[in-house]
């Protein structure tokens, strides 16, 4: 019998379970999938905590990748074999088998393995909208980009850097700014020794980025809004540190006409042909070698609890996958 990390009520890392689970067969537009690697994302700890509610008994994860086992009834476009990969949900990606809708999964290239599609669907689906869609960056545009070392950042950061971009990172420590300069960074600033704010207004000879990117939330929320050049946009998609205050709308008016947005993966990819458009561009940059995927972290899917830990202790780099 197939075995699952499930969760049976909210908390910290203990609550997940490694637990056997009954998959039956595909229902009408589903398939099954066997998973070859599973992507561990910080969402993952919303969904494990509450922040995110899920109606509980509930399995976690959301991104996989792995070999197409059984059609359920009306699926064309899939054959059983096929190599396929996915990210944004349903939920329940911590398992060795699930089922899941046809219509929300990507066919892998042959360029690209099971580990590095597990570690990249999310994070560069994710990297693919904000660069892409949220605010398309053009050659020149000075973007700011929070967790430059974490798994969306060293994507988004190469993205970034490939469009034209000066690129200015942020990170937490020294080791994580040579890993931040090693994927696009022009400019790293070590938030824990330095002032964000006034190396960005330093750094762009006091004019302003065009965006910041921020999954880090409540710290660095108000520091990334007066890094902004005027009628710039804030782009606020995580909250690492925690989720950020209820904000004067009014101070937006204040520092330059900026615009804030807090988008999600789930929109962006609703429709299928946007989902297969940004799958298309990540495939694209991933195959040309302009973003490259390291993952720097490998656990058992059983030791997903641990995963969870160093995640949340800022101890992992990069992409980090789980190994049914």
């Amino acid at each position: 019998m197939p075995h699952a990390i499930r969760i049976h009520r909210t908390g910290g890392p203990e609550v997940l379970q490694w637990e056997a689970v009954d998959v039956p067969s595909p229902a009408p537009g589903e398939v099954r999938v066997r998973h070859a690697a599973v992507g561990l994302n910080f969402i993952d700890t919303y969904h494990r905590t509450g922040l995110y509610p899920l109606p509980l008994p509930a399995g976690i994860g959301l991104e996989g990748a792995g070999t197409v086992e059984a059609l359920g009834e009306g699926v064309s476009d899939l054959q059983v074999g096929d190599r396929v990969a996915y990210a944004g949900g349903p939920v329940g990606a911590y398992a060795e088998v699930r089922n899941i809708p046809a219509h929300r999964l990507l066919k892998l290239p042959d360029g690209i393995d099971f580990d590095t599609a597990a570690a990249m669907m999310l994070q560069g689906l994710t990297a693919a909208y904000l660069l892409r869609k949220t605010y398309r960056v053009q050659p020149g545009d000075a973007v700011l980009i929070h967790a430059a070392a974490g798994g969306v950042g060293l994507i988004a950061c190469q993205w970034a850097k490939a469009l034209g971009a000066k690129v200015i990172g942020t990170v937490g420590s020294a080791a994580k700014a040579e890993l931040a300069k090693a994927h696009g960074c022009d400019h790293v600033i070590n938030y824990s020794t330095e002032n964000f704010t006034q190396r960005v207004r330093e750094i762009t000879g006091g004019e302003g980025v065009a965006v910041v990117y921020d999954g880090v939330g409540k710290d660095t929320f108000m520091g990334s809004l007066d890094s902004l050049r005027p009628m710039g946009m804030m782009v606020t998609y995580g909250n690492a540190s925690g989720p950020v205050p209820p904000l004067d709308l009014l101070l937006l008016s204040q520092k330059g006409s900026l615009f804030v947005t807090r988008p999600t993966l789930m929109n962006y990819t609703a429709r299928r042909e946007d989902l297969l458009a940004l799958g298309e561009e990540l495939f694209a940059m991933v195959v040309a070698g302009k973003v490259k995927i390291e993952v720097h972290q490998r656990y058992a899917l059983r030791d997903a609890a641990r995963a969870h830990i160093d995640l949340e202790a800022r101890k992992t780099t990069g992409s980090t996958i789980l190994i049914p």
